[in-house]
């Protein structure tokens, strides 16, 4: 089972990129998608319809920002699209598509650099997810939740931590409510869990400013957090860094994990094709 997660920063422009040519090399069961900064109209039907893959989208009601999707080389038994809080859910942060056995959940959390107001927003969104959270822990079936956490959770995490200890994304009270996420639910950060030691090569964004992309001043904000029995059958991760798409890079992650009878056919279809 391969997962990929990629925030795309508009995908309009990701797709000016390449992006939705590159998508169907790479092999994936799933994608989740993260800040489309598009309305349901603005999707064209390549967007929907990527070669082999049917897509699912949650769009923030405010046009050019936030949206969360993704696709799927089969379809769920059920698409849940919000977490039933108005605030949060009009800005289009959280898309679950469920299958026998198993949850797929592309996520992103608000980042709290452009403000006061917005860091209250960021912090509001934490409170209300944590809760979610214990309730998906308990609920008896696999789940992954692949996404833009915009919190980086340790000093391995981020190349200029000390200066970086009072802005957003790096403030002890967000690394503290990540830390309460894996050690009190018991959810895994299945990349740190493949490669406890990696530090420059496990960023997954990198500031448009100062050259941060050439120099590796990135952050890894960008994660596969599962539950503990999916966790353990990972086998490798890969952030792809050959093309650009984004700011942020593609994070993949291969399990040993079955597919649903549905998604192991359609992967043999997509071989065969």
């Amino acid at each position: 089972m391969r997962i990929m997660t990629l925030n795309l920063n508009g995908i309009r422009s990701a797709a000016n990129k390449g992006f939705l040519d590159w998508l169907p090399t790479m092999n994936a069961d799933w994608i989740c998608l993260q800040e489309l900064k598009a309305q349901d109209a603005d999707l064209t039907a390549l967007m929907r319809h990527p070669l082999g893959y049917q897509g699912y989208f949650h769009c923030a009601e405010k046009k050019g920002y936030s949206g969360v999707g993704v696709y799927a080389r089969c379809p769920p038994e059920r698409v849940v699209a919000g977490l039933g809080v108005a605030e949060i859910d009009a800005e289009g942060r959280y898309l679950e598509l469920v299958y026998p056995g198993l949850s797929v959940i592309s996520l992103y959390l608000p980042s709290g650099s452009s403000g006061e107001h917005r860091q209250a927003a960021k912090f509001h969104f934490m409170e209300r997810f944590f809760g979610h959270l214990a309730d998906l822990s308990r609920a008896g079936r696999q789940v992954l939740l692949c996404g833009d956490w915009n919190i980086a959770h340790r000093e391995i995490d981020l190349k200029n931590w000390r200066s970086n200890q009072k802005n957003s994304g790096f403030l002890p009270e967000e690394r503290a409510w990540l830390s309460r996420v894996f050690d009190e639910l018991g959810w895994v950060d299945v990349f740190r869990q493949l490669y406890p030691a990696a530090t420059g090569e496990g960023y997954t964004w990198w500031s448009n400013r100062g050259q941060a992309w050439a120099r590796n001043v990135g952050w890894r904000i960008d994660y596969q957090i599962a539950t503990p029995a999916l966790a353990a059958t990972a086998r490798a991760a890969d952030i792809y860094k050959a093309q650009r798409f984004s700011d942020h890079a593609a994070l993949t992650i291969d399990y040993d994990w079955p597919l649903p009878p549905a998604a192991s056919a359609s992967r043999i279809q997509a071989a065969t094709a």
